[in-house]
C-alpha cells in the first residue's frame, strides 16, 4: 500500500491521507513527480515500464512516480530515481521546471524536473519490478514518435500543448549543455 497526501484543487495539503489507488479511483487531487534525465550529449533517457505495470505496461516513459505521504517533491524525485534506476542525482541540480495541473480523472499536480548526468546505459541498476530496460534517444526521435503517434511511448498520449512545452524545455537544456 502506497499512501499519498491529498491536496485541494489549489495544491494545498488537506490533511487527508489515502492509498494512491483509492485517491486515483475517487478522483482526489495528489502530487506526482517525474524527470527527464539528459546525458552530456543532450540525449534523453527513457525507461521501458515492465509488463506487470497497471498503467502503460511495456511503454517507454520518463522516470517518475507518486509523492508519498509526508515526503517533499524533492525527496520523492530522488527516491524514485534511486529506486528505479539505481543512480544518484546531483543535489545541486534540484529545480522544479514545471508544475502541470491535470484536468482529467487522474487529478494530480505533476512536478517536473530535468537532470543532467554522465551515466552510461550499463551503469543503471534497474528495479526489475518497475523497469524492463533503458535507452537514450534524441529529442528529434521523441518528436518523430509523437508525429507518428507511436503507441510504444507514453508521451504520444499527451496533448500537443503539454508535449511541446516539455520538448521546448528539453531543447533549451540541451542548448545549455552543448554550450558548456
Amino acid at each position: 500500500m502506497e499512501l499519498v497526501d491529498i491536496v485541494d484543487e489549489n495544491n494545498k495539503l488537506t490533511g487527508q491521507i489515502e492509498d494512491r489507488w483509492v485517491a486515483y479511483n475517487k478522483g482526489l487531487w495528489r502530487r506526482t513527480v517525474s524527470c527527464w534525465i539528459m546525458n552530456k550529449k543532450g540525449e534523453v533517457l527513457l525507461q521501458k515500464r515492465t509488463a506487470n505495470k497497471v498503467r502503460n505496461p511495456n511503454k517507454w516513459a520518463k522516470t517518475g512516480g507518486q509523492v508519498d505521504s509526508g515526503e517533499t517533491v524533492e525527496e520523492a524525485i530522488f527516491r524514485e530515481v534511486k529506486e528505479e534506476l539505481g543512480i544518484e542525482i546531483p543535489k545541486e541540480q534540484i529545480r522544479v521546471i514545471d508544475i502541470h495541473k491535470s484536468n482529467e480523472k487522474n487529478k494530480r499536480f505533476a512536478y517536473n524536473f530535468i537532470f543532467v548526468v554522465d551515466y552510461k546505459i550499463d551503469e543503471y541498476m534497474l528495479q526489475k519490478e518497475e523497469v524492463a530496460e533503458v535507452k537514450y534517444v534524441t529529442i528529434e526521435e521523441m518528436e518523430l514518435a509523437k508525429k507518428n503517434n507511436d503507441s510504444n511511448y507514453t508521451f504520444c498520449n499527451w496533448d500537443n500543448e503539454e508535449f511541446y512545452r516539455e520538448i521546448n524545455l528539453l531543447k533549451n537544456k540541451r542548448k545549455q549543455i552543448l554550450a558548456e
